[in-house]
This record gives structure tokens, C-alpha cells and sequence, in this order.
């Protein structure tokens, strides 16, 4: 997913789409997609905010992947995004944030389940959404941002999926102008075991001083 606007990143994104944006020498773009297993052959990049400047980086194919295009034309949310994939996403498939960083461990745990999330304990209260799992780690619902306290399982944008979630009802947020895909996976999840694998590293890319530590973490990494 790499169709946002990027706001809390101006002036950086103005003129360059968040997962364009360079950390530690690559675009974000770029780090992600390199921690598909190698059994992902096709990814699918559904784009929106400044798409061309993705197109004309990645073309058809990057790294022996095919790379296919879709627009989410309006802006409406995760779940949105997902459902304008609908008609080329066959069987089991992996949904992520473009503009996140993930390491390959965590990637491939997550595409091993049939259903499931990746989340990430934090310590910083009501940032992001978090998960309420059962006592075998699986969903059971999902806790908005402001009620999450420090230890509170938040949401890391990783999903393996597959065709069912389109069986069931896109959930609406924010007075109806978005469509959630973790509140709607809630919903799947009362009828299918969904999965919760916790991060072993995990960093979202939110604001111009997550671009420097980024760049030094993936530094550090590479050293």
C-alpha cells in the first residue's frame, strides 16, 4: 500500500510520494520489498499520491518480481485499498505498508499462516491501534489508538490473507470517510482463527526525524 499523502512528512513529500523517500541510501519502497521470501513472485503496488514517480522507479519488473499497478483513486483507507485489488488477488496473498520497515524473519512468519497480523508491543501510549488477542494469540478486536497503553499490541500494518476477507463487509471509520482493513479482519476473525505474530522489529516512518533514525538503524544493520 503506497497511495498516501504522506502529510506529516512535508516538505519532504510535497514533491517526492512517502515511500520514495531515501533512508540509509534506498528508497523506503526498496527495503521493504526486499524482505519478501523469495516465493512472492508477483507484488502488486496499489498507488494513489504522486504514483508516477513509483512507476517510473520500479517499471514493470524489479529484482525478477513482476510489479503490477493498481489506483486507489480516492483515498478511503486501508480496506479500500485492498478491495480495489480485488479482481487480480487469487488464493493466499500479503498485504504492507510501503512506507513501514519490516525484517525478512518477521515477513516470512506471518506469510506461514494462512490468516494473520503482525504486531509490535509498544511503549508509547495511543499512537497506533492495537490488537486484543485471545489466550491462544489470536484476534479477537481491535483497540483504537487513544485507548492503547505502553505493552498494548499495535497494529504493524503486515497481514497474510487471503480471499475470504472480501466475503465480509468493508468496516467503515472515521464518520464513513475511510474503510478499515484490521477492523474488518476483526470481523473475519469471528469466524476464522487469525493469527497475531509478534515483531521482532518494527518501524514505522511517520515524521522527518523517523527518516534520520531509520537511516542510521538500517546503517547499523548493514554494517
Amino acid at each position: 500500500m503506497v497511495a498516501g499523502l504522506g502529510t506529516r512528512l512535508r516538505p519532504h513529500t510535497l514533491t517526492t510520494p512517502k515511500p520514495m523517500l531515501v533512508v540509509a541510501g534506498r528508497p523506503i519502497l526498496e527495503w521493504t520489498l526486499a524482505t519478501l521470501p523469495p516465493s512472492i513472485d508477483e507484488v502488486v503496488l496499489v498507488v494513489g499520491y504522486l504514483k508516477e514517480k513509483i512507476i517510473a522507479h520500479f517499471g514493470n519488473e524489479w529484482r525478477g518480481r513482476r510489479i503490477v499497478y493498481v489506483e486507489q483513486k480516492e483515498l478511503k483507507g486501508t480496506g479500500h485499498a485492498i478491495h480495489a485489488c480485488r479482481d487480480i488477488l487469487r488464493g493466499k496473498f500479503i498485504v504492507m505498508n510501503g512506507d513501514d520497515l519490516y525484517t525478512s524473519q518477521d515477513v516470512a512468519t506471518v506469510a506461514s499462516h494462512d490468516l494473520a497480523v503482525l504486531a509490535n508491543e509498544t511503549r508509547v501510549a495511543g499512537r497506533y491501534g492495537a490488537f486484543k488477542t485471545d489466550a491462544d494469540g489470536r484476534v479477537t478486536d481491535i483497540i483504537e489508538g487513544g485507548e492503547v497503553q505502553p505493552g498494548g499490541l499495535v497494529n504493524a500494518g503486515l497481514y497474510a490473507l487471503d480471499t475470504r476477507f472480501f466475503d465480509y463487509p468493508l468496516v467503515p471509520i472515521r464518520d464513513g470517510a475511510e474503510f478499515g482493513l484490521p477492523q474488518t479482519l476483526v470481523t473475519v476473525a469471528k469466524d476464522h482463527p487469525v493469527n497475531v505474530v509478534r515483531a521482532t522489529f518494527w518501524m514505522p516512518i511517520g515524521y522527518p526525524e523517523d527518516l534520520v533514525k531509520a537511516t542510521a538503524i538500517l546503517e547499523s544493520r548493514t554494517a
